[in-house]
């Protein structure tokens, strides 16, 4: 949400011509013509897929999992978020993952990918698994030789542990490391070709991680955040950040960026948010260094390769936090597991920590638009004796009503009047202004003490940047300008 400039909204640089990718956007837009009666059949076709058995996607709780979603006050939720148990028709297997999308159909460009990343790792993972003995002796001989340029691209663009000691590491790591990274590039892949969902100059952040056991297996792209609630050796809980931001300011990720010819600066009246830009235009400037989607970019340096990170769980690892950037622009790791810790029961803890955040906004930048908030809560451990939360509380699962599902479809048709890109969404309306002009300062800082939560902690937060670049999709909105 909020990542992209429109391609429209600056000019060329002096004596640059256009770049051919945008002056071919529109000629993209006209034959792609989104939302059309395909595409409604398709998603019916997806219906079936959304009433698998321990396959969460909306706000709710299971009893090893809270999940929760709001739409923030830019447009259209772009946030997705997913909770599979019994994944790969394995027992003691959770696959989970949050999705932020950004551009004007980002929202379609999250639930695509939420529906069909976790269908691809589970079968790259079982076609792993089920040649494993035959390429044990060869390490990721298994692999092509393109996959094993995939995977080189992200050793010399972020070394870490996982590629350093690699040889310490169990064998499930090594086969959900080979899926992780086909699985990213196949759905990529996917998006890239597919009939009625322009990623142009669309994309989604990707946080996504299977347990299984006492083993944790993270696959990240972009910047929403993995953060583990743990207890340190005098059992005060305490916060793990496991995945790393992957934004252009990262010297590693600006260097690649730069390697094929893409450009990373910030703006002057944004000095904190470093951007990626075509090399001879000021658009899309994307917010992030690795993202589905954002094909304008594919060729100057971004990239679909996942970061992929291992921890093996101990008794003293409490729950995992997976969030949008909705969250974490407001709050801190340690604050985001201290409210998850403090919720009343774990079927509330996702939601506890959307309405704090929300709070937070309106507190901390009560000039600017609220973010989407998307939050996955997974506890680690269905004793909730060894839990700081209060207790497991009754399950509370919301099923896939019928309503629920025709929304995805009534937004796909909607598209048809969806105009490409010729204006900003950084401009308020008034009616926008008033409603959230009125709102009693009395009121809010009611809700501030109900919460409990001391706001001088979020003092030293970074200002966050509210530039929505790229047109958002409005439903209300095309539909009174269709009148």
């Amino acid at each position: 949400m909020g990542s992209c400039f429109s391609a429209e909204s600056r000019s060329p640089l002096p004596g640059s011509p256009l770049s051919p990718h945008l002056a071919n956007m529109k000629k993209r837009n006209s034959r792609k013509r989104l939302g059309s009666r395909g595409s409604s059949f398709e998603y019916r076709k997806d219906e079936a897929l959304h009433r698998i058995p321990g396959r969460f996607f909306l706000n709710g709780s299971t009893d090893v999992a809270s999940l929760f979603t709001q739409q923030g006050k830019k447009g259209t939720n772009q946030d997705a978020m997913i909770v599979w148990e019994n994944f790969g028709s394995r027992t003691d297997t959770v696959f989970c993952g949050i999705f932020d999308g950004h551009g004007p159909y980002g929202h379609l460009v999250a639930k695509r990918v939420r529906d069909h990343l976790p269908v691809k790792l589970s079968a790259h993972w079982e076609a792993n698994v089920s040649s494993e003995d035959v390429f044990r002796d060869f390490g990721l001989g298994s692999m092509t030789s393109e996959d094993m340029s995939l995977l080189s691209v992200d050793k010399e663009s972020r070394p870490s542990i996982d590629f350093l000691e690699s040889e310490k590491h169990p064998d499930i790591f090594e086969t959900l490391k080979e899926s992780f990274l086909k699985a990213f590039k196949a759905m990529d892949r996917e998006l890239r070709v597919h009939p009625s969902i322009d990623s142009f100059c669309s994309g989604t952040t990707a946080v996504t991680l299977v347990k299984q056991g006492p083993y944790l297996v993270i696959g990240n792209l972009g910047d929403s955040r993995a953060v583990l609630g743990t207890r340190d050796k005098n059992n005060m809980l305490t916060a793990v950040q496991l995945t790393v931001d992957l934004k252009p300011n990262l010297p590693a990720e600006a260097e690649r960026i730069r390697r094929c010819k893409g450009r990373v600066f910030a703006l002057h009246d944004e000095p904190e948010v470093t951007r990626v830009w075509l090399p001879n235009n000021d658009s899309p400037g994307l917010a992030m260094a690795r993202a589905f989607g954002d094909f304008c970019l594919k060729d100057f340096g971004l990239i679909s390769v996942p970061e992929i990170t291992y921890r093996h769980l101990t008794e003293n690892d409490e729950f995992v936090v997976l969030a949008t950037d909705g969250i974490w622009d407001v709050l801190s790791n340690e604050e985001a597991v201290e409210i998850i810790a403090s919720a009343p029961a774990r079927f509330s803890a996702a939601r506890a920590l959307v309405e704090v955040a929300i709070r937070a906004w309106r507190y901390k930048y009560p000039t600017s638009k609220v973010d989407d908030c998307a939050v996955v809560c997974l506890f680690l451990d269905s004793n909730s004796n060894h839990l700081s939360t209060a207790s497991n509380g009754n399950t509370e699962v919301q099923p896939t009503s019928k309503d629920q599902l025709d929304n995805d479809i009534e937004e796909n048709n909607n598209l048809d009047v969806l105009t490409p890109l010729n204006q900003s969404g950084t401009t308020r309306t008034e009616e926008e202004t008033s409603l959230e002009g009125n709102e009693d300062p009395s009121k809010l800082e009611d809700m501030n003490l109900d919460i409990g939560i001391n706001w001088s902690a979020l003092e030293g937060v970074s200002r966050v940047n509210t530039l929505v670049n790229l047109p958002r999709f409005i439903p209300e909105k095309e539909e009174k300008a269709g009148k």
